[in-house]
């Protein structure tokens, strides 16, 4: 069964916006929404990053029904798994069992203001394994320690563990990320509709939910919206390889200074119609995917949020 989630633009909208926003898209019919975990904005006129696990806290609080999800969280450089095992384990008891824990290598944009540098691929592909290794070893109960090439965990114990742990949902982008998802996540996160994600995912065991980020821009002006992702969100033309490695906001401003509109259009659903953003939608749904992720990068909050339950939520919704 498809899910239908919001990406909540915490680096776009400062910490009590982004917290009206997911109780708008509670009311609105969306069965989740979904974060970054960032400690800075992709471009400078982006302007935020607020503490997500704040945000989380809030929003499982004014909220009832609403699937709530890391979008996602580096569990092994800026934070510590234990620290990661601890908060995702608070959050599935507040919220009351709505919490998906969804985990990624993580970017050099956030993890290197700790001062610990930025690893290589392969090394951070091994610390995010390790991190797993902990997180589910704390989630045994108990004391617990660990010993391993990157990173240790001495005599240390989660004591508010809930009876239901949270999913996790791990990021992949290729064939091992896509195993190690399978092996120790209990699902999948990816933002291409790459259908060899899915099918290796599902080739290593991996059983669980599917999710995956749309980009789209909803405007009542199809240049209007054109013109809000140059502004804000051009950074998702740049790519997974440069995304991973530049280190603050003004080398994003660089690298995407000579975007144009024609590289919006290829990548991004645009304008006040529902079909684009349905065929959109539909493209990740025939590669495997189920839980769908809306990422406006239109002007309007508002009114991308009226449009999904007035027009769009029941085109999607009809594709199952």
């Amino acid at each position: 069964m498809m899910r239908i989630g919001y990406k909540l633009a915490t680096e776009g909208y400062g910490p009590k916006e982004i917290i009206r926003q997911a109780v708008r898209a509670e009311q609105a019919g969306f069965d989740f929404v979904e974060m970054s975990d960032h400690y800075h904005p992709w471009l400078e006129t982006q302007g935020h990053s607020a503490f997500t696990w704040s945000l989380l806290g809030s929003i499982a609080a004014q909220t009832t029904t609403l699937g709530l999800a890391t979008g996602v969280t580096c569990p092994s450089l800026r934070y510590h798994p234990a620290i990661i095992a601890q908060a995702a384990a608070t959050m599935a008891l507040i919220s009351d069992g709505r919490f998906t824990l969804g985990v990624g290598a993580g970017e050099r944009l956030n993890e290197h203001v700790v001062g610990q540098g930025f690893p290589s691929v392969r090394g951070r592909h091994e610390r995010l394994r390790e991190a797993l290794e902990i997180i589910r070893l704390l989630w045994r109960g108990g004391y617990q320690s660990y010993e391993g090439r990157h990173l240790q965990l001495e005599d240390a114990r989660v004591f508010d563990l809930p009876e239901t742990l949270p999913v996790i949902a791990v990021a992949a982008s290729g064939h091992d990320s896509a195993a190690l998802a399978a092996e120790l996540g209990d699902g999948l996160f990816a933002t291409e509709p790459e259908p060899a994600i899915v099918e290796r995912y599902r080739a290593a065991g991996g059983q669980g939910p599917r999710y995956a980020e749309v980009p789209m821009a909803w405007a009542t002006d199809e240049q209007q919206a054109v013109q809000a992702v140059l502004q804000t969100s051009r950074w998702l033309v740049t790519g997974w390889k440069v995304m991973s490695e530049l280190p603050n906001p003004v080398n994003f401003d660089a690298a995407s200074a000579h975007v144009e509109e024609k590289h919006i259009r290829q990548l991004v659903s645009i304008g006040p119609d529902a079909q684009p953003h349905v065929a959109k939608v539909r493209g990740y749904l025939e590669a495997g995917f189920d839980h769908i992720v809306l990422q406006n990068a239109g002007p309007d909050p508002d009114g991308f949020l009226d449009f999904f339950s007035g027009e769009l939520a029941g085109h999607l919704r009809a594709l199952t």
